[in-house]
């Protein structure tokens, strides 16, 4: 099963955990698994048409999904998503 890194920002949702062993055949698809099984985490990650959120940044293996085929990604048993939230800030 591939294993999504979570970010501090959404551990509260995860109950804290770092790493989730998640199901799915694309990214999408462990991202869908991840917001199913961790409700807290569909908003964060989805807007309201189900597209990943703007502000969202997914790597697979350390490479940018939107370089990629953004959610339709294949992924396997061995591969690691990773959820950046991008930053903003500064003066």
């Amino acid at each position: 099963m591939p294993t999504v890194k979570i970010p501090p920002v959404l551990r509260p949702q995860t109950a804290g955990e770092a790493e989730v062993a998640t199901p799915g055949s694309t990214v999408g698809d462990v991202l869908r698994s991840l917001a199913e099984t961790h409700p807290g985490t569909h908003s964060q990650l989805f807007s309201d048409g189900g597209e990943l959120n703007r502000y969202v940044n997914v790597y697979l293996n350390d490479e940018d999904v939107r370089v990629l085929d953004g959610l339709d990604t294949a992924v396997s048993d061995a591969d690691t998503v990773m959820i950046l939230p991008a930053m903003a800030g500064g003066q």
